[in-house]
């Protein structure tokens, strides 16, 4: 349901700017761009999915952790 919204979303205005807050992996890897927040609300990384993986710092420990 959240990931159909969010298609709409794009589709009605590519240009429009959504902020969402989400923990499954399959609701923001399209997102142009992720933010990835750590214990207490502290600020980690940002960047796009293929970005954050190639880093492999916080997010990919994420990805790997629910994913495997």
């Amino acid at each position: 349901m959240v990931e159909e919204s969010l298609n709409a979303a794009r589709q009605d205005d590519p240009s429009r700017t959504v902020i969402v807050v989400a923990h499954r992996l399959s609701t923001i890897q399209s997102c142009d761009l992720i933010c990835v927040l750590g214990p207490n609300g502290r600020f980690l990384e940002s960047g796009t999915h293929n970005e954050l993986m190639a880093r492999g710092d916080a997010y990919y420990r994420f990805v790997h952790d629910h994913v495997i």
